[in-house]
């Protein structure tokens, strides 16, 4: 080990310390592996998980490193897989046994015996997560890279240290860390790695909805997320689990008559998104604004093609594939759908941005206006430098207007003065239809500009009308 770099300023945390403090005393070999030596050569935020890889048990080494910490924290062990964690100050530290894998065909946990520091570095994903520092007295900070993960980094490649074939194929997860590594670092795939991540995909079906999902959050959430979805696109990927995008491919053309390509527009709209929000929400409502497109496209001989109610088809389509890839089913599945859903409306009162059509924006988006509002400028791909210098500044008037409309009438998640209580008490009514129209009547006059949004106003108006429907006031 004498030629082998030393990087002991990676190290320099105290914790790594008392990892070899134990590691000697249990006389077990130790290494710091994965993701947080990988992100130390590339000069990433520092890492606060920290893989620990010792040959021989994890857990009794994480209970020797709690036995030495201040405080003693608690040991999490996970016995199934022969790990433990534990938590100090603001890192959470993972220690597991080297060991050796093998797999089956249908399933992606591997039957596991104990191995050395190489068995282990052999069964990890790609070179760049296989470099491992030692945390032996002799030899602290020194790195061990058998697969020249330092090199890969160096030319920004993800490349698995056996065979592509097997690797994939073992654990089809490893296909989409791949995309995902690639889509965070800026890095690419190399041929002989991408070429078996295509000609696996099929074997991602064996991968739970939930493991997908965590990749598909962190590509999402990339500084470029089309970098991603174009890579799971090309490696046949995509279409087994987000297939309504798919089926966005493709530009149609009937009598000369073509539309734009939908799943590229989509991508485009992902990525401007990102460049102003990190709302993980809201670029699922990028991503997923116009899946309603290819369900109602129509070719009319006067007008071209259509895609009349994708908003209100793709907003149905955001429950079934929420539901589908088991995301939650609460207000976050509400949120994307109600962006989905009012994903034209902005660009609808363009033409004539009256006061009442922007009181019934603010009203129905509600504390969201502000989110609809960006994906909607987000919604602009246009090249054509005129088109849109034009679409954007017809946004900044509808920005302006929903300003000066909130100012003025608060209708921004208003609730209207008169209550359904205050209207049985006013009629002595049980509850009934009538006060559910009345209500109805005096929103839609506050939304019209007829009544201001006051207390009084709205007394007066609901008098009235509670009168034409033959209602009396109790005295």
């Amino acid at each position: 080990m004498n030629n082998i770099p030393t990087y002991e300023q990676a190290l320099t945390n105290p914790i790594f310390k008392i990892i070899t403090q134990a590691s000697t005393a249990l006389q077990m070999d130790s290494y710091v592996i994965g993701g947080y030596v990988r992100d130390f050569f590339l000069q990433r935020e520092s890492a606060t998980d920290i893989d620990i890889v010792t040959v021989g048990s994890g857990i009794e080494l994480a209970n020797k490193v709690a036995s030495l910490l201040p405080f003693k924290p608690k040991v999490q062990v996970f016995k199934t897989y022969g790990t433990a964690m534990l938590r100090y100050e603001n890192l959470e530290i993972e220690f597991v046994g080297a060991r050796k894998e093998s797999y089956t065909k249908n399933s992606r946990n591997p039957a596991v015996k104990p191995g050395s520091l190489e068995d282990d570095q052999n069964r990890r994903d790609f070179t760049i997560n296989a470099m491992a520092l030692s945390l032996q007295e002799k030899h602290f900070g020194s790195l061990l890279d058998p697969f020249n993960g330092m090199s890969d980094l160096e030319q920004k490649i993800i490349k698995t240290p056996l065979d592509p074939e097997i690797t994939f194929s073992d654990d089809p997860l490893r296909m989409l860390r791949a995309v995902r590594f690639a889509s965070q670092l800026g890095f690419r795939i190399d041929m002989e790695s991408f070429a078996a991540i295509r000609k696996n995909a099929d074997r991602i079906n064996i991968i739970t909805k939930e493991r997908i999902l965590t990749e598909l959050h962190k590509i999402i959430a990339s500084h470029k997320p089309s970098v991603g979805f174009l890579l799971l696109d090309k490696a046949g990927l995509l279409l087994h689990f987000l297939p309504e995008l798919t089926a966005l491919k493709g530009v149609d053309e009937i009598e000369g008559e073509t539309h734009k390509d939908n799943f590229y527009h989509t991508l485009e709209v992902v990525d401007n998104i990102a460049k102003k929000t990190d709302n993980l929400w809201l670029r699922w409502a990028a991503l997923l604004h116009d899946i309603g497109k290819a369900p109602t496209k129509r070719f009319n001989k006067k007008i071209g093609w259509t895609f009349h109610g994708h908003e209100f088809k793709g907003g149905k389509m955001v429950y079934q594939l929420f539901k589908r890839l088991k995301m939650p089913l609460n207000d976050k599945m509400k949120f994307v759908q109600k962006m989905v859903v009012m994903s034209s409306r902005p660009i609808a009162i363009v033409g004539e941005v009256t006061d009442s059509a922007v009181r019934r924006l603010l009203f129905d988006a509600g504390e969201h206006i502000d989110d609809l509002m960006i994906l909607c400028e987000a919604d602009i791909t246009t090249k054509n430098s005129k088109r849109y210098k034009k679409y954007v500044n017809n946004f900044k008037i509808v920005r302006k207007k929903i300003i000066e409309v909130e100012e003025r009438d608060h209708i921004r998640n208003f609730q209207p003065p008169i209550t359904g209580e205050l209207i049985m008490k006013t009629f002595d009514l049980s509850p009934s239809r009538e006060i559910g129209i009345l209500k109805e009547k005096i929103k839609e006059a506050i939304l019209d500009g007829k009544i201001l949004n006051t207390y009084e106003d709205s007394y007066r108006y609901m008098l009235l009308e509670a009168e034409k429907m033959g209602l009396k006031q109790q005295k």
